[in-house]
């Protein structure tokens, strides 16, 4: 890995004011703050004031609005159908209230026993509840993107030691294409003219995105292997330029250049900075997506959310277009990281 060169460093002061930091750490969003605490101010998940912070995010209209909408049995929506309807899904649930910070408790654990039923004997997971062991046993492999998903869910809610959870890894490991790097998925590509990888992109940023909520010393050889392999193809496919032109050439996919939250399969160029800085990742073929970083942010140190799925999910998410404490936060913290201005 290459250390970034001296003329791309930028001060720190040019990006986070102190005015900045305390708009993210305010009461206003319990979610943001709980976040902030940690990733701004080092605090441990343990420390008395991060702790406050999370009883804070279970009691705020967001987590106490999807937890309401919980069937008794753990699930949201259809119980034989963890996917679909997109976004309000017993999967996508769990995955934004992750996101949110939500705290492991009775209605959680529901709700990860009833994803549990999803898993085939491989420890892949696919979206319609198995209704005989035939089906158990399938090999049937839908995208990475469900399995990361599920995998970040699990390592946040506290199940990383869990079978389940250590067979979900067990078979990314197994899967993994280690000829060509990724995962294979009947989604992807639609297209292969059209695209540089042949093994879906988005998918491996969600898997890639789980595996570094890993602690270092919980990975295995093979994990960590996969996990250099796949940080080689994103640095390599530019970040955010995986598209192939008509002669050949590289194209940037222009939707990864608006940043949103939550993103569920979907990824965009700070999310998979956000990944790779939370990986050790420093290295001067990100530097193309600082600057796209750097460029868009407002004269008050702020980010805006470019992308929405408001009106899709169980809860709005602050307004599109509008400054976002959810962007800012992971801007600050992709900058901090990558010069070198994380807290320790």
């Amino acid at each position: 890995m290459h250390v970034p060169a001296e003329s791309v460093h930028v001060n720190r002061l040019d990006y986070m004011k102190r005015e900045t930091s305390d708009w993210l750490l305010d009461q206003s969003n319990p979610s943001v703050r709980f976040w902030a605490l940690q990733q701004l101010l080092g605090k441990r998940r343990n420390d008395p004031e991060v702790m406050r912070a999370q009883a804070e995010v279970m009691r705020s209209d967001e987590v106490t609005r999807i937890l309401k909408a919980q069937r008794p049995e753990g699930h949201w929506e259809k119980s034989e159908d963890m996917y679909l309807p997109k976004y309000t899904a017993t999967t996508h649930t769990l995955l934004i209230l992750a996101e949110l910070g939500a705290a492991r408790e009775p209605q959680i654990e529901r709700a990860v026993e009833h994803i549990f039923r999803f898993q085939r004997v491989s420890g892949h997971f696919l979206i319609q509840l198995p209704k005989t062991q035939r089906a158990k046993e399938s090999v049937v492999k839908d995208g990475c993107c469900i399995d990361g998903n599920i995998l970040y869910y699990l390592v946040h809610f506290g199940y990383l030691d869990d079978p389940h959870t250590q067979q979900l890894i067990q078979f990314q490991v197994d899967y993994h294409s280690d000829d060509v790097s990724g995962w294979k998925c009947r989604s992807y590509p639609i297209d292969p003219s059209k695209v540089f990888p042949e093994n879906c992109y988005m998918g491996r940023i969600k898997v890639l995105r789980a595996f570094a909520r890993i602690p270092k010393s919980k990975r295995s050889s093979d994990l960590q292997r996969i996990i250099n392999q796949e940080v080689e193809t994103v640095l390599d496919n530019g970040i955010f330029r995986y598209l192939r032109n008509t002669d050949g050439s590289r194209k940037d996919k222009q939707g990864w250049k608006r940043s949103g939250f939550p993103l569920f399969y979907q990824s965009d160029a700070l999310e998979v900075l956000d990944v790779l800085t939370e990986l050790g990742v420093r290295d001067e073929r990100m530097g193309d997506a600082i600057e796209l970083t750097l460029s868009q942010m407002s004269d008050k140190g702020t980010w805006a959310l470019k992308n929405s799925y408001n009106g899709k999910m169980w809860i709005a998410i602050e307004e599109q277009g509008k400054p976002s404490k959810w962007i800012t936060l992971r801007a600050i913290r992709v900058l901090d990281r990558y010069f070198g201005n994380a807290p320790s």
